[in-house]
């Protein structure tokens, strides 16, 4: 079942997360700054306080899988922290497939006429953006379990 009302995106990164949003309607999805990541305590503050920002209804997780479809360690890292996010927020979850979405904003920055110091500030929170309309696309959803 898909989630109601907004939505916030993650595409976690080593350095820096990507944030995206969505509208209330689920038609429209916009890239915010991306969070410096430094510790799990600081990370969960941040994505609590956007969810109460936005009065989002859910958590959307990108979940970097390998071009074959497999796990390996950054997706694995990915589902432990969408658990841990699902353990400590009160909205539901959700994973999404991310394959290919940063080279598809690197695409659409540069077509946009992005520099290079630009790029590097848009490009995790514009994957987010991808990652969000595709999550809205697709159906249907199940949540990460708490368990």
């Amino acid at each position: 079942m898909k989630p109601s009302g907004r939505l916030v995106a993650l595409d976690l990164g080593e350095k820096r997360v990507g944030v995206a949003v969505s509208d209330e309607m689920q038609l429209t999805v916009r890239p915010l700054p991306a969070l410096e990541r430094r510790n799990w305590k600081r990370l969960l503050r941040e994505v609590k306080a956007l969810l109460a920002e936005f009065e989002a209804g859910a958590l959307v997780v990108g979940l970097p899988l390998s071009l074959d479809g497999t796990e390996g360690t950054a997706a694995q890292g990915a589902r432990r922290l969408a658990r841990n996010f699902s353990l400590s927020l009160e909205a539901p979850v959700f994973l999404q497939d991310e394959r290919l979405t940063s080279q598809e904003a690197l695409q659409y920055l540069r077509a946009a006429g992005h520099d290079e110091q630009s790029l590097r500030q848009r490009l995790d929170s514009e994957a987010a953006a991808i990652i969000l309309r595709d999550f809205i696309a697709d159906q249907p959803k199940t949540p990460v379990r708490a368990s």
